[in-house]
């Protein structure tokens, strides 16, 4: 390949068939990648279901040509500038009678192609779409930008914090200047998952998942009961133990507050709880220590957990989406570069702080997202979850296996 680099799997694909001149290799990759289209923002949002080609004049071809980039090929995301993902057969659909007659890919790079697009041509691009056997890159395998994404440093470490969402989706870990799906799908997901819709309502939701005020405090009080007593004893904590100890701490902080306090600020007036309200508090706390019992036992017999090994904290399942939501808020255009990338280094920052190892985020992330949606059935929002944790720890690629912890 010479001196180029190609930026991620995509393009080598492209840019190795080419060079072979093997055109159908070429175009079996093409109908695998995600091509998308680049697009004025004043225009999308004042048009959000329609795509406007804008074709450009190549000297290669002499002739105007409708243009398409592979994922690896965007540039770093503008404010104006923004790209709708689309496909190599919505292209053949979307050519007509005095249209241009080129598609140009990954124009002036090494592996760009002028494909001539008239009807026999884009029948051919329609065959190689039709027995392509996925669209887009792998779910649940580590992908990475070899240029335009940082491999090393803080935002890298931030980056790699929210990697089970990257690898999950079949995104490139540590694309920084994110695009993901395309603006408008961006803007789609963050509205329909989070009711996220304008700047505001993402500069909340950021701070709110990377002060971890979005995890559930029952389920972190209840596991740094069990972090306090392993402290204090030097070792494993029987679950009995941490039941107990975990009730007897609710019931001292019910008496506490049907107490007078002293403060500073003067005397606080006593807030006594009904006996009902106390014992409904001690059935549900012991509930969630025998759901996170039992996950562990699962993680353990699944390799996410070593023997012995315990959850210490679930906000990773905050911070972790901290990460991806500097990300997502990129995408849709509701933050700077500057911003996401701050927003990103700060979600690393507070792991390292919270965590000791990869594994050990890795698992407070999974237990999180268990306790959110699985409802102990172990299906997708565990298996999902399960897969991306070994893919990251067994990649050679892999972020976890590159980036130490400390």
């Amino acid at each position: 390949m010479g001196t180029w680099i190609a930026p991620s799997v995509i393009e080598r694909e492209l840019y190795e068939a080419k060079l072979r001149n093997d055109w159908p290799a070429y175009f079996d990759a093409l109908a695998r990648a995600w091509l998308f289209v680049p697009m004025a923002r004043g225009y999308v949002d004042a048009h959000p279901t329609s795509v406007l080609l804008e074709p450009a004049y190549f000297p290669q071809v002499r002739a105007r040509c409708y243009v398409a980039y592979t994922a690896g090929m965007l540039p770093a995301p503008t404010a104006d500038g923004v790209f709708s993902r689309q496909s190599l057969a919505w292209f053949a659909a979307n050519f007509e009678p005095g249209d241009p007659p080129y598609l140009a890919v990954n124009p002036g790079s090494p592996c760009e192609a002028f494909l001539p697009a008239g009807p026999g041509d884009r029948a051919v691009w329609n065959a190689h779409w039709d027995r392509a056997p996925t669209y887009g890159l792998e779910q649940n395998k580590v992908h990475g930008l070899h240029v335009g994404g940082p491999l090393r440093g803080p935002a890298a470490f931030g980056l790699a914090c929210g990697a089970h969402l990257s690898v999950r989706n079949g995104l490139f870990w540590n694309a920084l200047g994110y695009h993901g799906e395309g603006y408008m799908k961006e803007r789609e997901k963050l509205k329909e998952y989070w009711g996220i819709t304008t700047r505001e309502e993402w500069l909340l939701g950021t701070e709110r998942l990377l002060t971890a005020d979005m995890v559930s405090a029952v389920w972190e009080f209840t596991l740094r009961i069990r972090t306090a007593l392993a402290q204090e004893f030097a070792g494993p904590v029987d679950i009995e133990h941490w039941r107990h100890a975990t009730e007897a701490t609710l019931r001292a902080n019910a008496e506490r507050a049907a107490e007078p306090q002293i403060t500073p600020e003067g005397v606080t007036v006593a807030r006594p709880r009904s006996t009902a309200e106390v014992e409904g508090e001690v059935a549900g706390v012991q509930r969630v220590i025998g759901r996170i019992a039992r996950y562990e036992q699962r993680f353990r017999a699944d390799g996410i957990l070593g023997e012995g090994r315990f959850v210490r904290s679930v906000e990773a399942w905050d911070y972790g989406r901290a990460s991806q939501m500097a990300r997502w808020g990129l995408g849709a255009r509701l933050c700077t570069l500057q911003e996401a990338e701050d927003a990103v280094v700060r979600a690393g920052r507070v792991c390292r702080l919270s965590y000791r190892s990869w594994e050990d985020l890795s698992a407070g992330f999974i237990l999180g997202r268990c306790l959110q949606f699985d409802e102990e059935e172990y299906g997708h929002w565990y298996t999902d979850m399960a897969a991306t944790h070994q893919a990251l720890m067994s990649d050679p690629g892999s972020p976890w296996l590159n980036i130490p912890w400390t």
